[in-house]
């Protein structure tokens, strides 16, 4: 028969045996590590705070929007070249080309010529046309202008030009790379004008008159 034994849970141990060490010693690991726990968690809920503290005058202050702008308006200035400066084209007065054209025909019959219909003349004819027309005209250049070649080397020869030439006295031609100094073959040596002699115009004269027709009585 089995014998039932009351159990009295108000006794209290009075020795400590290796399994009670073990157990007082879990307890109080797992309150060492729920303690720790709330440490770390409180310290890193500062940590956040703190920082956005400390990010809220510069994400949201007027001050710093400035200056970004600023910044901003200063690389645009640095991206954004300035437009270079418009051309401006000079318009020149019909009356010294209309003159010079004139001279050309009184000298040498230049208009007479090139418009004559050569197709039914001879070679020959041309070409004895052609020597009077190059005589007069080289009489209308030599009275009224100074001219001088630009290039004193003789056509053919190797030039060499510098850094700096002037591009509107020498023109390039070929295969154009990289930058001066530039070594060629000179190919025309070029003309220019140092002395202009043209003569005065009467008040009221006609300048598109370049030659006046010629009646005989």
């Amino acid at each position: 028969m089995n014998m039932i034994y009351p159990i009295d849970l108000s006794l209290k141990p009075t020795t400590f045996d290796l399994w009670h060490v073990c157990l007082a010693g879990m307890v109080v690991l797992l309150a060492f590590m729920f303690i720790s726990l709330l440490l770390v968690m409180l310290i890193s809920r500062m940590r956040c705070k703190h920082k956005a503290a400390s990010l809220m005058p510069t994400q949201f202050s007027a001050e710093p929007v400035v200056k970004v702008v600023e910044k901003i308006v200063e690389v645009e200035r640095v991206v954004h070249a300035p437009a270079p400066e418009p051309v401006i084209l000079k318009e020149a007065t019909p009356d010294a080309a209309l003159q010079l054209l004139s001279l050309l025909q009184k000298e040498a019959r230049f208009i007479d010529f090139i418009k004559e219909d050569v197709t039914s003349y001879s070679d020959a004819d041309i070409g004895v046309a052609a020597r009077v027309v190059h005589e007069g005209c080289n009489k209308a250049l030599n009275e009224h202008f100074t001219l001088v070649a630009i290039r004193t080397e003789q056509e053919g020869s190797k030039v060499t030009l510098s850094q700096g030439f002037d591009a509107g006295a020498v023109r390039l031609t070929g295969n154009i790379t990289g930058a001066a100094p530039f070594t060629g073959t000179l190919i025309h040596k070029g003309w220019q004008v140092t002395n202009i002699r043209l003569p005065k115009l009467t008040q009221g004269h006609d300048a598109k008159i370049l030659a006046a027709a010629e009646v005989d009585l």
